[in-house]
């Protein structure tokens, strides 16, 4: 089979990965970089042997697929142009800044019979392909992704920045419909939510408290499934995963707490067996593989077979309707009444003339 032949619209801090990662991708040749930064495009096809294109469009028909990974207003305009000379698309996430031009992009996708793949780059990561197996019907779900201020992705809000990997990971758990959403936000530089708190809850039951920040101190990307077999958590920076489920004893009905009842008991040993032999602790074997590079791989190798992405266009379409409901959840959310409540409407970013006749 022929190398296939392709693209990457926008080098920036992301897209620049995307063109390494291809380069070196066995069966795929790197034909083109397209940035409209002529330091960062000719940067980027010198590194990585390819041509630099101003405009992406005078690319396109050299390709035979693209990687986009320009700013998420300018997806729409791009897939437009890739359908329109029938490229199969891997598209950063999200998939758009709204509902209706992600699902604009898919249906174009699926009426001209092209793959679309969306970046949801978490469902790559190992600790989540060793974590799924472990938490099936998951009853309650708590996720953080935390980061400080990195001045990129300013034109979206946190909930479509770094929060959709989260909905994208919990719709995939939980496979149930949405029933409910509540939510806070606040924006601190600029019109655009930068942390946001939601707790979703779904038909079959299933909780889900969901946390991101991009004002955090600290880093920090971490998720507990609970289910029926018990808790898995997972820490998708360091890459651990552990899970908690109760013990042979336990599960025979011996419980430590009766057993502290009965005569000559050793407290400080049945503390100390607590986790081990009533609860056992499993270290799930997490591999070491890059996740941008599988992701990239699985595209490849989707265009090259016409097969269905694991996370298309649909799918991505999912993660931004929840995304919808928890900053619609955000933007009803009451502040109180008062002097102190005016901190909410400046936070948020409102400027409307009362606020500014009461400062």
């Amino acid at each position: 089979m022929n190398d296939l032949k392709v693209g990457v619209i926008g080098v920036g801090a992301l897209g620049r990965h995307h063109a390494r990662i291809l380069a070196g991708i066995e069966g795929v040749t790197l034909v083109g970089v397209a940035d409209s930064s002529e330091e960062r495009g000719r940067e980027a096809a010198e590194s990585w042997g390819c041509e630099w294109y101003a405009d992406y469009r005078e690319m396109l028909p050299h390709v035979e697929a693209a990687s986009i990974a320009v700013p998420t207003f300018a997806h729409l305009d791009v897939a437009k142009e890739c359908v329109a000379h029938g490229i199969p698309m891997m598209m950063e996430k999200p998939l758009a800044g709204n509902v209706t031009d992600a699902r604009q992009i898919a249906e174009m996708a699926d009426e001209n019979g092209l793959t679309l793949q969306v970046g949801h780059v978490e469902r790559f990561n190992p600790a989540t392909v060793a974590a799924e197996p472990l938490c099936q019907n998951p009853k309650y779900i708590k996720s953080e992704r935390l980061s400080s201020f990195s001045f990129r992705s300013t034109d979206i809000s946190i909930v479509h920045d770094l929060m959709i990997h989260d909905l994208d990971l919990i719709l995939s758990l939980v496979q149930s419909e949405l029933k409910s959403v509540k939510a806070f936000g606040i924006s601190l530089f600029g019109k655009q939510e930068d942390a946001v708190q939601a707790r979703l809850e779904f038909e079959n039951g299933c909780i889900a408290d969901v946390s991101a920040s991009r004002i955090n101190p600290t880093a920090g990307r971490a998720m507990q499934i609970w289910s029926e077999t018990g808790c898995t958590t997972v820490d998708f920076t360091t890459r651990e995963v552990k899970q908690y489920a109760p013990g042979a004893e336990l599960l025979t009905g011996q419980s430590p707490v009766e057993m502290a009842f009965e005569p000559g008991a050793d407290i400080a040993q049945l503390r100390d067996d607590v986790f081990g032999r009533f609860i056992t602790v499993t270290d799930a074997e997490v591999s070491d593989d890059d996740a941008l590079t599988a992701e990239l791989t699985h595209f490849v190798k989707c265009v090259k077979t016409n097969s269905t992405p694991l996370v298309n266009g649909w799918t991505a379409v999912a993660a931004l309707e929840v995304a919808d409901e928890i900053q619609k959840a955000v933007a009803s959310h009451a502040w109180g009444s008062g002097p102190q409540s005016l901190i909410g409407p400046r936070i948020l970013g409102r400027n409307d003339e009362s606020q500014q006749k009461a400062a």
